[in-house]
């Protein structure tokens, strides 16, 4: 899921951008199909200017379907000093993998941080990693999404579309983060790691350590379902919840907005969420298919186009956006960061 929105509309977790998760991506490595590419996003606008430190940042895999984790793959950092952070990564498989904790092999040790345009290329084993900054891939009109919705009273977006009855479209054509960048960690490695049997369910995770204790702070799946199926009042306790409670906790909540925005009956609502494969809230991926949602996710995917249509019954026009044309066809595949003022 992406978070592109609720960052923007409710603010970060805790107020610290480092926390706040955007995109997972999962496709197939261009010069291998026998590697899996996964990358997890954070920091829109690259606001912050490091990793969080006390953060895990986790992607679950689960290969046998009962949407508990087999494969976790845990992303730490050092605190930053004089310009200079490092990461570390962590594989636990079983009930390893299960630790709220970032446990398991180190599969990459104290690699540096990239801040600058440069990526930091670290290799070992069969594991290629990368961690920093870069451009980010995700494409929007976010103005032409506000034009769309009600925010009046602090809502997010589960209000009725405003279609303009002249027939004017709500777009600006106006892609709000062409020139923006994100903090990225990307990992690629062997598909067979995944123990996909043909398909695994993947969701990211970011946990904060307070008081030594780690509390859960967001999460990203399916991508832009967190985005606008929840309200400013639930999103902390969906970001601390796990996939497996997904139905039971969150399927009213979902019904109740698809009946306010596509017009919905209870019945049409269970029946499009189970087609769309919307809750439990992963992403799932296949790696002996091509990649590109709803199987994984690559750059490409207009995941907000299929969004839109999903809640308004296809109502909803599109957009007309193209995705980014700055992606590389080689490791780390997120483009060059931008130019911006002030250190980076």
């Amino acid at each position: 899921m992406s978070n592109h929105f609720t960052g923007l509309k409710l603010g970060p977790p805790l107020e610290d951008e480092r926390l706040d998760l955007t995109d997972l991506y999962a496709f197939q490595a261009p010069a291998d199909h026998n590697r899996t590419v996964l990358i997890l996003n954070c920091n829109t606008f690259a606001t912050k200017k490091d990793f969080h430190p006390d953060a895990i940042y986790r992607i679950n895999i689960d290969n046998d379907g009962d949407l508990l984790a087999d494969v976790a793959i845990s992303f730490t950092f050092s605190p930053s000093k004089s310009g200079r952070q490092t990461g570390s990564v962590f594989l636990a498989k079983g009930q390893r993998a299960r630790s709220d904790e970032a446990v398991g092999e180190r599969i990459i040790s104290d690699a540096e941080v990239s801040f600058l345009a440069k990526p930091n290329i670290v290799k070992s084993g069969p594991y290629t990693y990368f961690a920093g900054l870069r451009s980010d891939a995700f494409f929007v009109d976010f103005e032409g999404i506000l034009a769309l919705f009600d925010h009046q009273g602090g809502r997010n977006f589960t209000a009725h579309p405003k279609l303009d009855p002249s027939g004017k479209s709500p777009w600006t054509g106006k892609d709000r983060l062409i020139n923006e960048n994100v903090f990225a960690m990307v990992l690629e490695l062997p598909t067979s790691d995944l123990g996909a049997k043909p398909s695994v369910n993947i969701w990211a995770r970011c946990s904060v350590r307070r008081d030594g204790k780690l509390i859960h702070v967001d999460r990203d799946g399916n991508p832009t379902v967190a985005s606008f199926f929840n309200t400013d009042e639930q999103k902390p306790a969906y970001n601390a919840s796990e996939p497996v409670h997904d139905l039971e906790r969150f399927l009213d909540q979902f019904v109740h907005v698809l009946g306010h925005t596509g017009g919905y009956t209870r019945e049409e609502a269970i029946a499009a969420i189970k087609e769309d494969n919307l809750l439990p809230d992963v992403m799932i991926y296949d790696p002996s298919k091509p990649a590109g949602f709803p199987n994984g996710r690559t750059f490409t995917d207009h995941v907000v186009a299929h969004r839109l249509r999903f809640i308004s019954k296809g109502e909803i026009p599109p957009d007309g956006l193209k995705p980014h044309t700055d992606t590389l066809k080689e490791f780390p595949y997120l483009g060059t960061p931008h130019p911006k003022p002030g250190p980076v």
